[in-house]
């Protein structure tokens, strides 16, 4: 973390950021849902035009309010329900294209200058598309989102990442499609799904296959279950980044004297800097954390494991990046140096090239930080 620069006596540079500098500074997304982030009035038009009448309501503010309801209810029924009903309406190419269209422009308005959604190509296949099909339709989406972002003054790249349903048995195929795309616009492979009585080994294949093709992968771990998901994504399947990994802090001890003793798990992610894509208010929704002050970001970051801040799901969650930055802002008195920080950690981590991510990091991101620090110079927002 950088150090925070000394204020002469009689200035008034601020320490804490303010909601307006949160959503201009230049962040960066490792873990977000596309089907987990569609907009309601896009979820209504949508619904409209392909027929689909399961919806709870087509009011779209009444929609938006009832997924987040959903998702704070504590039942996993009705939280699975929600994503029933966003991928009920992404079935053609044109709904594919809207929704990933609309996730780019979303994220550009709210700072993110780099953003990696995933998805998964196997929940898309009901009215006919073929695998093939749905990731270009996608791609094609998202290279739309960033023109329209550009014609309205801001600047945003995407990459995606194929997800194999760990409960399914099609996680070879999409490897393999995440590879066949990996020079358009795809940058890497996932599987996600329910921890618990599908260990990632299930999918040992995949990622084999992965790693014989030189590719990059991350594994959803260590959140609804424990240390052992997190070892066996490491150490037998060997993920590049943890999806999640909140629970990676039960290998952590905090001692009476306020020392900290990292178990031998814990320190060989720390001395790894194998990348965590913590989701704070998901991790709320999930029990994974009680609130945002007592949330394993605050200790982990202090401890200088590779944490990086991420929505997962915008539309369960209500969430944007702005917001999640503003609750840890909150909560742990965060400074621009903190979020500078963040930024960073996940630039470091992302899917892309050494150079592109170098460039990204030098020319983007801290020369972005770098002006709203110092915007208390001149009196006022520029």
């Amino acid at each position: 973390m950088e150090k925070q620069i000394p204020v002469p006596a009689g200035t008034t540079a601020p320490r804490i950021p303010t909601a307006d500098q949160i959503k201009r500074a230049p962040k960066v997304l490792l873990h977000d849902h596309l089907d987990g982030g569609l907009r309601p009035e896009t979820i209504v038009e949508l619904a409209a035009a392909c027929g689909y009448q399961g919806l709870p309501t087509t009011d779209p503010a009444k929609l938006g309010i009832w997924f987040r309801e959903a998702a704070d209810s504590g039942s996993l029924v009705r939280y699975l329900e929600t994503f029933a009903h966003t991928c009920a309406v992404m079935q053609t190419r044109e709904a594919l294209v809207k929704v990933a269209a609309d996730c780019a422009e979303d994220l550009a308005a709210d700072g993110v200058v780099y953003a990696e959604v995933r998805y998964a190509p196997e929940q898309h296949l009901e009215a006919g598309l073929t695998l093939d099909e749905v990731v270009e339709a996608v791609n094609a989406g998202f290279r739309l989102g960033e023109a329209n972002a550009k014609a309205n003054g801001r600047r945003i790249r995407v990459g995606t990442l194929l997800t194999a349903m760990r409960h399914a048995a099609r996680s070879q195929e999409i490897a393999e499609l995440a590879n066949r795309y990996r020079d358009q616009g795809v940058v890497g492979f996932d599987i996600a799904g329910a921890e618990a009585g599908h260990p990632p080994t299930r999918h040992q294949g995949a990622f084999d296959y992965l790693k014989g093709e030189n590719n990059h992968f991350t594994i959803h771990a260590g959140e609804a279950f424990g240390l052992p998901s997190i070892w066996e994504a490491l150490q037998c399947c060997g993920a590049d980044r943890l999806g999640h990994g909140v629970r990676i802090i039960d290998d952590i001890t905090v001692n009476d004297d306020g020392t900290v003793t990292l178990g031998r798990l814990a320190a060989y992610v720390r001395d790894k800097r194998i990348p965590l894509e913590m989701c704070p208010t998901s991790n709320l929704q999930t029990a994974a954390a009680s609130s945002y002050a007592e949330h394993p970001i605050g200790l982990l970051s202090r401890l200088k494991f590779r944490v990086t801040v991420n929505t997962d799901n915008r539309l369960m969650s209500g969430t944007s990046m702005s917001q999640e930055f503003a609750h840890l802002v909150e909560a742990f008195d965060y400074t621009l140096d903190d979020m500078s920080w963040f930024s960073t950690n996940a630039m470091k981590s992302a899917f892309l090239p050494f150079d592109e991510r170098l460039a990204m990091i030098n020319d983007v991101i801290k020369p972005g930080y770098a002006e709203l620090k110092a915007e208390w110079l001149f009196g006022t927002s520029v």
